[in-house]
Formats: C-alpha cells, sequence, structure tokens
C-alpha cells in the first residue's frame, strides 16, 4: 500500500510563489508516475503537472510559472508555483500511478487572495 502526504500549502497574495511537497511512502516501481491535480470549488478536478524520470508535462494552466521535479532518493515530488493568481485557488492533490495501481493524496488547500 502506497500512502502519500502533502505539505506546504497555504494562504498568500496573487503574484507570490508556494512549493507543494508529497512524499510517498510504500513499496512502488521506480517506473510510476507521480503528478499534482487540483480542484476548485465547483470544478472539476483538472492535472497540473507530471513526471517520470524521463518525461515532466504540464497542463495549460500550469506552463511557464509552475515546475514539477522529484527526488528519487526522498521519493518526494516538489510543485514550485510562482506567480501565483486567485484562480489558482483549489485543493492540489499528489498522485502516484503504476500499471495497475493509482494513489491519491488527502489534499492540501491553497487559497491565493487578489
Amino acid at each position: 500500500q502506497v500512502q502519500l502526504v502533502e505539505s506546504g500549502g497555504g494562504l498568500v497574495q496573487s503574484g507570490e510563489s508556494l512549493r507543494l511537497s508529497c512524499t510517498a511512502s510504500g513499496s512502488f516501481s521506480s517506473f510510476a508516475t507521480m503528478a499534482w491535480y487540483r480542484q476548485a470549488p465547483g470544478k472539476s478536478r483538472e492535472m497540473v503537472a507530471t513526471i517520470t524520470d524521463s518525461k515532466t508535462t504540464y497542463g495549460d494552466s500550469a506552463k511557464d510559472r509552475f515546475t514539477i521535479s522529484k527526488d528519487n532518493a526522498k521519493n518526494t515530488v516538489h510543485l514550485q508555483m510562482n506567480s501565483l493568481k486567485p484562480e489558482d485557488t483549489a485543493v492540489y492533490y499528489c498522485y502516484l500511478q503504476e500499471i495497475f495501481q493509482q494513489y491519491w493524496g488527502q489534499g492540501t488547500q491553497v487559497t491565493v487572495s487578489s
């Protein structure tokens, strides 16, 4: 069983930065994909960024402002969010996918005030 624990959310003003972290525990493949998703009130959950050992991808809302990275030695993935906007306000979820399994963290709230 894999557990994902997020940290780093909070309240910031428009234009500021935040860094989210997610640490995975348990047994999982080194080829697993890790990702960040977010869900704003009244909206569907959307992909923010994904990362494997060889590739990163970003959702349209994250391009040019957010950077995903991971530390394999610590089983941790980070999301550096710069130039935050009020529309970035959401619960951010960490996600891990293997071939036949997927796991979600409990989420961390990010609130950006104007």
